[in-house]
């Protein structure tokens, strides 16, 4: 078994056993004997919680929905009016291509005679009318002529078809339909989605006081049709419920059902569904399903699947929703928002999207393999999100059923192959292409600084043309040693040039005294930055460890200056460290990490410490140099990294952004490594490394790292100093000799340093960027492998599809608004089916990311194109897309069975019934922690790790992976809403996953709904459900000291009604058991009301908390709560 779900198999101390389902034994055999169907009718407590999980969802199982033409026997009744003028794909009359006969010969003949040329056989194409007709298969108006009616119709040995070896065989109804198509005519129709939806007009009905608004005349003539008429209108308390559930995903206030109960404006409906509308929980529900179709999660997916920090697109989401945003602009910018002109930050953490798709840093990886693999990735998500196709099937070979080549799509993939992101993620969590993303708090005043910024440097650009021939006039009598007096002197703690070039001895200077240090064995000596010579590391073998050097501790300020060459790939560890790693880490230390610099500054090794990278790389095999700062503040923030002179932008790794704790540490300075032989380069070179016990300032930082170069340049013959040297032997002087220059300097250096520690508050952004200069392209590639490259083509779109206008550009930002043009037959229809399905369980294509030849016909799919249409029309409005499906008469049906919908609708295709199906894993949990008063309703911000199972990321990490270890969260982290959890692709969080989440490793578009008894085992046992029974049972018992008024106050909380009399009874008999065990077992209590962080009241009596903890369990278990 999973070694993570059988971990959710315990028991929570003694409540498995004589607890949870023991207690709900003990009044079992006191329920009411009512059928499933007569329990849902009526709300009734069923208190046996196991035989309710395996009743939940019973009307929403998996099966194969029936094609419209046999959803059930027609009755007497009205026609459906004449279809719109035009082409359309479901024209009543005769029979029809798509509706009857394409099914059957995408089932039982495309795969050896349809699209793909690679698999077809016999050279006989089916799929095409011109080529079936051709080689007289199908001769039209004529059956008996037909050899495909011969075959059919033929015994075994007389070539049969479809053949006996393929296990497939038609029926006599499916032989009698192709034999009467060919007889009228073998009419062919373009599949019927890639027909640009038209409005139908709205069909007659008989029962005109019914519609309320145009689904409605849509469902109901097929309820007519079929003799079904539709089900009551839910009362109140239950549409409450239902509207909060379908469009914040969180259980409705009782006041708020009290209020909508009581409401007696005629328009009360549409103003509930208004203001949940409003709600800012509106956005985070429809992001919830988004970042199943985006594959969001929060680390890489394959190998050590690092921690990737890439919350910013989900927080995007979230807002786009919320903001209303048009779905063709939400469309634009998450595929384009980098391409359209001057993008703002939000277009660019809107290209997200297309970064959520997993990447590797496996060691022997080939990157073009893995170019390749993203850029068929994000093509096939692209297919199914927007265009509902299975493009996939193309990878390899001409799709079999559907119209589309590999032609089609490695062309297609040419619009995401163009990109700057490279085929390693370096198991960091910013990947490049990224941008800052300050918070929202501090954005007005970030941007603020960007202009302040650039009016500085503007400004000390015009003093570099005012005081140029003083500089002249200055150069004429420098002098090289003049220069290298220049170099910062106060505070300067430790100085080592490691310029001795042979021996083991080493000159520094601590606080002014020179001494000599002895070197180890890891070392030897190289060329210097400067013609000298400099010390050059070995991955073996110590350098060297000097005792009273760099003894800081939190409060105190310090530079690290150092000059520095690597010339070897991926390298990682320290350059030097006063750093114990048998404690935790304590200390601090300079550190490379795949050639980006950074530090460490720790107590509590990764509990209280912050390390920060540099975003960028060191320039690979040159002398450079680097300046690290620390304020002594213990913030984050409080760090500047300066490259030759220059700030760079930062990442702060750590999940903390302060270190609190003390610092300072007994063990010695070490170079090349920390204390113990830990963290060793191999091939980095190091010379002059200075300390100081202060932070220095911008124009210091710019004198440390020009200062021998300036000195060099002035010891060349004049013919031989380049003009590149002279400008920055210009910059020097500005910043060592002119006051106004050293002034605008230092007052930049501010505005970047708090630019610094805005982003360092902030996050990061992982977006997509264009290639410069490069048309996109890709290569046919036989079967798929990246090496067997064929034909190169262009970025283009399907043929099958409409074509590209010319004005549009050939990349990405030309794909997306070639989406959205009008004509295009498939992103209007899959988004309203997807959006349908999010309330009604299932979509009018059932098939969501199919609407290809092998996927499901619509149920009504007049009504799909009218809502395609009516959303393209209304301006792409989301909002007002739902608002017209929950006010509509259909979504209001109360959710009752009769044996005659069991006959005729049983999975609830025609809608003769409202939807009623088991909630999602995240809404589930949501649901729970918001009628327990527990949920934290704050939105946004980095992802978090409530309860989980111990051992889950274990069994799965790999060594060195820095979500190996799962450490969770404490306080108002616990009790986020799920969207808010954080997503580790190789171990989702454990009771998602048995609740049917997808691992997000690849796109989802309809997640699986099954029943099992680990589900039942997590609500009633999983930590987070149990402590949310025991705080609503602490707000009942503190409440009202009456049962009576207890039960009814959790009820109101947990069914959105209040109980009927017979339930009530039960759950007395109920209490009294639970009490009766909780008085003679108190251990058993003290242990359940303990079970959870959030800390019991202490004026409750165990016994009684423990058992009204169970009877809120019990209702939080119900079919009716576990189901919308």
């Amino acid at each position: 078994m999973n070694r993570r779900l059988s971990r959710l198999l315990i028991g929570v101390g003694g409540i498995a056993g004589a607890g949870v389902l023991g207690c709900f034994l003990l009044v079992a055999s006191e329920a009411s004997g009512r059928s499933p169907t007569e329990a849902s009718a009526a709300s009734a407590v069923v208190p046996f919680v196991a035989s309710t999980w395996v009743q939940a969802g019973a009307s929403a199982r998996t099966a194969a929905a029936p094609s419209p033409a046999s959803l059930g026997p027609p009755a007497s009744g009205p026609a459906v009016a004449a279809p719109a003028q035009g082409l359309n794909a479901f024209t009543p009359g005769r029979l029809q291509y798509n509706r009857d006969i394409r099914p059957i010969l995408a089932e039982n003949c495309f795969a050896c005679h349809g699209p793909d040329s690679a698999a077809r056989k016999a050279d006989l194409r089916l799929d095409r009318r011109e080529d079936a007709i051709a080689g007289g298969a199908i001769v039209p108006g004529k059956p008996d002529q037909s050899e495909l009616i011969h075959r059919i119709y033929a015994s075994d040995g007389e070539g049969l078809m479809p053949p006996a070896n393929s296990k497939k065989k038609l029926t006599e109804e499916q032989k009698a339909l192709l034999k009467r198509w060919i007889a009228e005519g073998a009419e062919y129709q373009p599949h019927w989605s890639l027909i640009p939806p038209q409005r139908p007009p709205l069909p007659a009905v008989q029962d005109k006081s019914w519609p309320k608004n145009p689904i409605d005349y849509f469902i109901l003539a097929e309820l007519e049709k079929r003799g079904l008429k539709p089900a009551p209108e839910a009362d109140r308390r239950t549409l409450a419920r239902r509207l909060a559930l379908d469009l914040t995903g969180l259980p409705p206030d009782p006041a708020e059902v009290e209020a909508f109960v009581q409401d007696r404006d005629p328009n009360y409906y549409e103003k509930y569904v208004d203001k949940l509308l409003a709600s800012p929980h509106w956005g985070e529900h429809r992001a919830r399903y988004w970042l199943d179709y985006a594959r969001y999660a929060d680390t890489h997916g394959i190998h050590f699947d690092n921690y990737r920090e890439i919350w910013a697109y989900r927080d995007w989401v979230i807002d786009a929703f919320n903001a209303n945003m048009p779905f063709d602009q939400f469309t634009i910018e998450q595929l384009a928002g980098d391409l359209l002109p001057n993008p703002t930050l939000d277009q660019l953490i809107a290209t997200g999207f297309q970064r959520n798709n997993i990447t590797t840093n496996e060691g022997g990886v080939i990157p073009e393999e893995y170019i390749v693999l993203y850029a068929r990735d994000r093509t096939e998500t692209f297919a199914t999100v927007w265009m509902g196709m299975t493009l996939n099937c193309a990878v390899c070979h001409d799709h079999k059923y559907d119209p589309f080549t590999m032609r089609d799509f490695y062309s297609l993939s040419a619009f995401f192959n163009n990109t700057t992101q490279g085929a390693m993620d370096g198991n960091i969590p910013d990947t490049p292409p990224v941008v800052p993303v300050p918070r929202r708090e501090d954005r007005p005043r970030y941007f603020q600084l960007q202009r302040e910024i650039a009016a500085v440097k503007q400004q000390m650009e015009q003093r570099r043309a005012a005081v140029k021939p003083e500089f002249d006039k200055w150069w004429q009598t420098a002098t090289p040693e003049g220069v290298l007096n220049r170099n910062p002197l106060e505070g300067l703690h430790w100085h080592a040039p490691l310029n001795e070039g042979a021996g083991t001895k080493a000159a520094f200077a601590v606080s002014g005294q020179v001494r000599h240090l002895t070197l180890g064995d890891g070392y030897v000596w190289g060329a210097g930055s400067r013609g000298g010579k400099a010390l050059t590391f070995r991955a073996s073998g110590s350098v060297a460890s000097i005792p009273d050097v760099g003894d800081f501790g939190r409060t105190q300020p310090f530079t690290v200056s150092l000059w520095i060459k690597v010339s070897r790939r991926n390298v990682t560890g320290a350059v030097l460290a006063r750093m114990d790693p048998s404690q935790q880490h304590r200390g601090w230390d300079v550190w490379l990490e795949g050639e980006r610099p950074g530090i460490h500054i720790i107590h509590n090794w990764p509990d209280d410490a912050i390390k920060i990278v540099a975003n960028n790389p060191l320039p690979y095999n040159k002398w450079n140099h680097l300046t690290i700062t620390y304020d002594g503040t213990g913030r984050a923030e409080g760090v500047t990294i300066s490259v030759n002179g220059a700030v760079v932008p930062v990442s702060v790794v750590t999940p903390t952004k302060v270190v609190q704790g003390e610092i300072r540490t007994p063990v010695p300075l070490t170079l090349n490594g920390r204390h113990g032989g830990q963290s060793r380069l191999d091939n980095v070179s190091l010379e002059d490394v200075r300390i100081y016990t202060r932070p220095l300032h911008a124009a210091e930082v710019m004198q440390l790292s020009r200062t021998g170069v300036i000195a060099d340049v002035l010891g060349k013959p004049l013919p031989q100093r380049t003009t590149q040297e002279m400008q920055e032997a210009f910059t020097w002087w500005l910043q060592t000799f002119d006051a106004p220059s050293r002034q605008m300097q230092e007052q930049l250096a501010r505005l970047q340093q708090e630019e610094a520690a805005i982003r360092a508050r902030g996050t990061v952004a992982h977006i997509m960027q264009e290639r410069p200069n490069s048309e996109p392209m890709a290569y046919i590639l036989f079967r798929g492998e990246y090496d067997k490259r064929r034909d190169p083509v262009k970025a283009d779109v399907p043929r099958v599809l409409p074509p590209m206008p010319p004005d549009l550009p050939r990349n990405r930002l030309g794909l997306a608004r070639w989406l959205c043009r009008p004509e295009h037959p498939l992103m209007a229809r899959v988004t309203v089916n997807r959006f349908w399905q999010e309330v009604f369980g299932t979509g009018l294509v059932k098939t969501t990311g199919d609407f290809g030849v092998s996927g499901e016909l619509p149920s009504h799919p007049e009504l799909l194109d009218w809502l395609a249409v009516e959303f393209r029309e209304s301006g792409w409005d989301v909002k007002k897309l739902f608002r017209l499906i929950v006010t509509s008469a259909t979504y209001r049906q109360a959710a009752v069975l009769t044996p005659e919908k069991v006959e005729k609708d049983r999975d609830n295709r025609l809608l003769s019934r409202g939807p009623r199906f088991r909630m999602d894993a995240e809404m589930i949990r949501d649901y729970a922690l918001a009628a327990s008063g527990l949920l934290v309703r704050k939105i946004g911000g980095p992802s978090v790790k409530p309860y989980q199972p111990d051992g889950v990321w274990e069994a799965v990490a790999m060594i060195g992976s820095n979500t190996r270890n799962y450490k969770r969260d404490s306080g108002e982290n616990l009790y986020r809403r799920s969207m808010y959890t954080f997503w580790k692709r190789a171990a989702p969080p454990a009771s998602m996953e048995i609740l049917n989440a997808p691992n997000r490793e690849t796109c989802c578009v309809r997640r699986e709904r099954t029943n099992t008894p680990l589900q039942a085992l997590v609500t009633l046992n999983d930590v987070q459900f149990v402590e949310a029974a025991r705080v609503l049972a602490e707000k009942a018992l503190l409440y009202n000291p009456a049962d009576e008024a207890r039960l009814d106050f959790i009820a109101r909380r947990v069914l959105c009604r209040p109980l009927e009399a017979r339930e009530v009874q039960v759950l007395r008999e109920s209490l009294q058991d639970l009490r009766s065990y909780y008085t003679q077992n108190p251990q058993e209590a003290k242990k359940l009301i303990t079970y959870g962080e959030y800390k019991s009241d202490p004026r409750l009596e165990a016994a009684e908390l423990a058992a009204w903890t169970l009877i809120a369990n019990q209702l939080l278990n119900l079919d009716e709560v576990l189901n919308k």
